[in-house]
C-alpha cells in the first residue's frame, strides 16, 4: 500500500503561484508514474501533469502547459507541484496519485492510489 499526503494548497490572487507537495509512505515511489490531477465544484476529474518514474519525461494538460511544472524527488518519497500564473479557472481541489509500473498516463483509471486532496482557490 501507498499512502499519499498532498499540502502546499490554499488562497492566492490571480498571477499569484503555489508549490503543492505530494508525500508518500509505505513504499518507495521510485517504481511509481506520478500525477496530478483536479476537480473543479460541479466538474469532472482532469487530469493537470504526470511524471515518470525517473523524473525524465513530463506531460501536461494543454490548459497549464507553460504555467505548471510537475517534478519529483524520489529520495524524499516526494512529489511536487509548482503553479505559477495562476488563474481563477485553476481553482480546485489537487489530488496526487500513483501508477505502479507505468509510464506516462493521463487517466485517472490508471492510478493505483491517490490521496485525499488540497484546495486551491485562486481570487479575482
Amino acid at each position: 500500500q501507498v499512502q499519499l499526503v498532498e499540502s502546499g494548497g490554499g488562497l492566492v490572487q490571480v498571477g499569484g503561484s503555489l508549490r503543492l507537495s505530494c508525500a508518500a509512505s509505505g513504499r518507495t515511489l521510485s517504481s511509481y508514474a506520478m500525477g496530478w490531477f483536479r476537480q473543479a465544484p460541479g466538474k469532472e476529474r482532469e487530469f493537470v501533469a504526470t511524471i515518470t518514474w525517473g523524473g525524465g519525461t513530463t506531460y501536461y494538460a494543454d490548459s497549464v502547459k507553460g504555467r505548471f511544472t510537475i517534478s519529483r524527488d524520489n529520495a524524499k518519497n516526494t512529489v511536487y507541484l509548482q503553479m505559477n500564473s495562476l488563474k481563477p479557472e485553476d481553482t480546485a481541489v489537487y489530488y496526487c496519485a500513483a501508477a505502479y509500473l507505468k509510464g506516462l498516463t493521463a487517466v485517472a483509471g490508471g492510478y493505483d492510489y491517490w490521496g485525499q486532496g488540497t484546495q486551491v482557490t485562486v481570487s479575482s
